[in-house]
C-alpha cells in the first residue's frame, strides 16, 4: 500500500494542541493565539476563558468567522455569558471545548471550507 501525504488546501493547520503549546503546521506555540485558515494572530492576550471579557473577542471578529471555537487549555471551561452574548448578537456561533478538540474540530471545519476562527488559551 503506497501512502501519499495530503496537504490541506488552506495556509494554516493545527497537528496538536494542549494546555502548554500548540503546534500550528510546523511552528511550536507557547502563547495564546488566534488562528483561521488564512491567518495567524500570535500573542493573543488572554490567559483564562472565564474571566474573558466581550472585547478580546475583537481579533477574532476582525477575521470574519461564521463560527468561533475557543480552546479554554487542557481542561474544558466556559467563557462568561457576555462574551458567549457577545457572538450571539453578531449571529455567530460559538464552541468552547479543550485545546486538543478545538484543534481537531477546526480543521476539520476549515477542511470543509468553513469559515472558522479559533482562539486557543495558552498558559
Amino acid at each position: 500500500m503506497q501512502l501519499v501525504l495530503e496537504r490541506p488546501d488552506y495556509a494554516y493547520s493545527l497537528r496538536g494542541a494542549d494546555g502548554r503549546h500548540a503546534l500550528v503546521n510546523e511552528r511550536t506555540l507557547t502563547r495564546s493565539f488566534i488562528v483561521a485558515p488564512d491567518a495567524l494572530v500570535e500573542d493573543w492576550p488572554v490567559s483564562d476563558i472565564t474571566s474573558m471579557r466581550p472585547t478580546d473577542l475583537d481579533a477574532l471578529f476582525a477575521l470574519e468567522p461564521e463560527l468561533v471555537v475557543l480552546g479554554s487549555g487542557e481542561a474544558q471551561a466556559f467563557p462568561p455569558a457576555e462574551v458567549m452574548a457577545a457572538c450571539l448578537q453578531r449571529g455567530i456561533g460559538l464552541e468552547a471545548m479543550t485545546n486538543a478538540a478545538a484543534a481537531r474540530t477546526f480543521n476539520v471545519l476549515a477542511g470543509e471550507g468553513r469559515r472558522v476562527v479559533a482562539g486557543f488559551v495558552i498558559g
